[in-house]
Formats: C-alpha cells, sequence, structure tokens
C-alpha cells in the first residue's frame, strides 16, 4: 500500500511515531519517511534506533504550530499521520492556551497546509478522551477531530483526504501507568498510587495500534473516525500484576471512572477484561 510514497509523521520521535516508522521500515518500506518533530534529542535517539542504511528517513525539526516550516516540509509528501500532540491531562489543564495553539491551532495548520501542497491523505491520531470530554485535552482533541472532518468540505475539490484514528492508551508508551508504575518500583515502592478503586482504562498494545493505524489508511475515504475494540483493565488489577498494594489518592481533577471510546462502547462495561495473568504477560512485552 505504502510502496512508492512518500510518509511524513508529524510527531514522529514520539512512541507511536517511534514504533510506526520501525515497523514501516520493516515491513513496509515507503520510498521516503519523514520524522517531524520539535525535540532533536529524542530525533537523534530514533535516528540510532531505525539504523537506516538506504537513507529513506529524513528528520525535520519544526512545530505544527508553524505553518511556513509546514510548507517546507509538506513538499512532495503524499501522505501526513498527525501524531504531534500535547497529551498529559494535568499539564494541558494547567495551560490551556499552549494545549490550544498544538492540539488545535497546529492541526488546522496541517490540513490548511496538506491542501495547499496536495497531499492524498491526511490521518489524525486521536483519544478515546475526545468523545464527551471533560477536560481541557480532551475538548481540544475533540475540535482537532471536528477540524479534519470539516477539512474534506474545506478541500472541496482538491484531491487531500481526511480521517481520524481514535483509541485507548497505548500501554507502555510515554507517560502511560505501565513505565510510571516501574519508575516508582525501581525507586523502591511497595505501594502504588490508585486514583479510584473502580477505575477502568482501555488496553491497546503499541504493535497493535501500529497495525490499526495501517489499516485505517488503507481504507480511509475521508471523513471517518475509526475506532477499534480493544480489551480494559481495571487499574487494580494493574497494581496487582506489578505485585503491589495500593492507596486511594482521588481523581485528579477532569479524570474520568471509565473512558469511552463512542456512545456504545466505555471501558467499564466493555465485554472484554483483561485477567491479571494476562495483564503480568502483556507487561512483560513491554
Amino acid at each position: 500500500m505504502l510502496e512508492g510514497k512518500t510518509i511524513l509523521i508529524t510527531g514522529g520521535s514520539g512512541s507511536l511515531g517511534s514504533a510506526l516508522s520501525e515497523y514501516l521500515l520493516k515491513n513496509d518500506p515507503p520510498k521516503r519517511l519523514i520524522i517531524f518533530s520539535r525535540d532533536w534529542l529524542k530525533q537523534q535517539n530514533l535516528k540510532d534506533k531505525l539504523n537506516d542504511p538506504d537513507e529513506r528517513v529524513r528528520y525535520f525539526l519544526g512545530d505544527i504550530r508553524d505553518k511556513d516550516r509546514l510548507h517546507r516540509a509538506f513538499e512532495d509528501v503524499d501522505i501526513v499521520v498527525n501524531a504531534a500532540a500535547l497529551k498529559d491531562i494535568v499539564s494541558c489543564e494547567y495551560n490551556p492556551r499552549e494545549t490550544m495553539l498544538t492540539n488545535v491551532v497546529g492541526v488546522q495548520n496541517v490540513i490548511d497546509v496538506a491542501i495547499d501542497c496536495g497531499v492524498e491523505k491526511v490521518l489524525q491520531i486521536s483519544t478515546d478522551k475526545a468523545y464527551a470530554p471533560i477536560n481541557v485535552y480532551g475538548k481540544s482533541k475533540s475540535m482537532s477531530e471536528d477540524l479534519i472532518i470539516q477539512g474534506n468540505n474545506y478541500a472541496s475539490n482538491h484531491p487531500t483526504k481526511m480521517s481520524v484514528v481514535r483509541y485507548g492508551n497505548v500501554a507502555g508508551s510515554n507517560g502511560s501507568i505501565v513505565p510510571v508504575f516501574k519508575k516508582m518500583i525501581a525507586n523502591g515502592a511497595t505501594e502504588l498510587p490508585l486514583t479510584e478503586i473502580n477505575m477502568t482504562r482501555f488496553w491497546f498494545e503499541m504493535r497493535d495500534a501500529v497495525e490499526f493505524v495501517l489499516d485505517s489508511l488503507n481504507k480511509m475515504q475521508g471523513g471517518e473516525i475509526f475506532t477499534p475494540q480493544i480489551p480494559s483493565v481495571r487499574i487494580v488489577d494493574v497494581i496487582e500484576a506489578f505485585g503491589c498494594s495500593y492507596r486511594i489518592i482521588g481523581l485528579r481533577g477532569k479524570e474520568k471512572i471509565h473512558e469511552s471510546m463512542n456512545e456504545e462502547y466505555d471501558s467499564g462495561s466493555n465485554p472484554i477484561f483483561l485477567s491479571v495473568d494476562e495483564i503480568k504477560e502483556s507487561i512483560k512485552n513491554l
């Protein structure tokens, strides 16, 4: 599907961008792969990890807030995966202006420049927190989804098609509970924080997220919001899988007990819950 295509990933040195890049180079090498992100150290680390002898990968320092830089980066690009975002709920709550500049204005910049440069497809990476949002982060991602879907009308007669993938937290990604808990345990913790005894979350492994993104790219016609069917976990079971006890710390501001993927599908009523043993096995692979 991607043979002969030039693909650009914004936020490309982050968790998903790095995993997606590694998968593509091993399994479906594009003509050219562009990593667009604002962190030069992460880019260098990714460059060392990918070890690309064929020099298919290019690295652009830049920010999706900067439309001029996007214009330069999007030249002759066929596919854009927009994974750039501010994502930490607490940080976004305290910095709503910065959140909107990246997660909303930045997405509109991606749309505008993709249309101007004749990009074939734009796939926006979203989150379960965008559905019925209650915090700044969720609201910004919900608005970004609306912008992308409406962008198909905005494109008018231009060839650019735009769609969204919406999924839950990726287990093991930067800032998720698995690396956070591992770090606490490495520092000697035997008791881990639990916000609420009934809290649940979707559980999506990185390899599944990568395959879902690529499958959505293959299927998209423009205007879709793709949501996967994935299992849930009880956070108390995740703590048990680490062999630790817990202490209740209460919800952190505007946090949900259960996340929702859409009106019919939330993490608390999900028919598929991972057992403690299944969580243990999953953690081993992260």
